[in-house]
């Protein structure tokens, strides 16, 4: 099932192109996408996010998600019902270069810049402080949003991030942007979906993960795509030399770490000899450094679970963050 479910997409591409753009304009998700536009770097953009109003009658205060690379806000769909159905309102952006959002044709990405950006949509939207999580490439984000508005900050939440090491310093080779983009103008579906199962799940593929492939996928169907391979090839730059590992002693708000221990994630691990690659992307070892660099945290590991704890084991990675929530941070 799952092989012809990849199989019809692949089929279908050119029947795609006609109708799939890089902003997922043919993507429904799970809540309306609003827009909200900003002016940086000598041009117009435009903001997509998702805005959910808590279900209950007392408010508990406002969640920030902040998504990874390879992904989309649209993934967060089971945190943010859950969040919302015991009184948060949580609010999912894409960032710039990501998901619905714009995705230019020339600009200087940097952890800053998107902060920034974040940041001011939380003042358009009157959210106030926030707790805030980000996932993957989005630690990263987080990490460098709660350092840059430590006031704005209520409490993190690092959920497998990457860069809690810092590759260059351990010998991973330079790529150029011109060679990320090169890699990026390759990808394909089945691509996408081998470098997943490897990457993200061990090997053992569940129907569930099909959409995540499919909306990477659908982006290579448009004529835009070049574009939207620049932007990917761009942050993979901004990712690679911008580290905050250094700075976790600097984050003065309540911490969580959730980290699937079967996670191997590190970037640019493919170009290092075997021995190199062996070393990298430990994530019980960098979960436990981390745990320590930072003054208030608090450390949860999930034992056989990957990259996504949020999609591939919802029910053991939830309970944990809410405990952190409800108990820790401050209300």
């Amino acid at each position: 099932m799952i092989r012809y479910a990849l199989s019809f997409l692949l089929a279908a591409g050119s029947i795609l192109s006609a109708q799939t753009g890089i902003r997922l304009e043919q993507v429904d998700y799970p809540y309306p996408a609003k827009i909200h536009r900003l002016s940086n770097q000598q041009q117009d953009l435009e903001m997509a996010y998702m805005d959910v109003a808590p279900e209950t009658a007392t408010a508990r205060g406002t969640v920030l998600l902040l998504h990874g690379k390879n992904f989309s806000g649209s993934y967060f769909e089971t945190t943010a019902r859950a969040l919302s159905a015991v009184g948060y309102r949580v609010l999912i952006p894409d960032q710039i270069g990501f998901g619905k959002s714009s995705k230019p044709a020339h600009y200087q990405y940097s952890f800053q810049q998107l902060a920034a950006n974040t940041a001011e949509l939380l003042d358009a939207v009157e959210a106030g402080p926030v707790h805030v999580l980000g996932h993957s490439m989005g630690g990263m984000l987080a990490t460098r949003f709660a350092l840059m508005y430590p006031e704005q900050t209520l409490s993190l939440t690092l959920l497998n991030p990457i860069g809690l090491e810092d590759w260059k310093a351990k010998g991973v080779p330079y790529h150029s942007i011109d060679q990320w983009y090169a890699g990026e103008l390759k990808k394909t579906a089945e691509k996408i979906r081998a470098y997943q199962l490897d990457s993200y799940y061990d090997g053992k593929w569940k129907a569930a993960y099909d959409p995540w492939v499919e909306q990477l996928a659908s982006f290579t169907q448009s004529p835009e795509y070049p574009r939207m391979a620049w932007n990917q090839a761009l942050t993979y730059d901004m990712v690679f030399t911008q580290p905050v590992v250094y700075e976790f002693p600097e984050l003065s708000m309540p911490v969580l770490l959730v980290i699937g221990q079967r996670d191997r994630t590190a970037l640019g691990k493919g170009s290092v000899s075997p021995e190199l690659r062996a070393q990298l992307g430990n994530y019980p070892e960098l979960g436990r450094k981390a745990a320590a660099a930072i003054p208030d945290a608090q450390l949860v590991e999930l034992e056989g679970i990957g990259h996504l704890p949020h999609i591939e084991a919802f029910d053991r990675f939830f309970p944990p963050y809410l405990q952190f929530l409800v108990t820790v941070a401050r209300p």
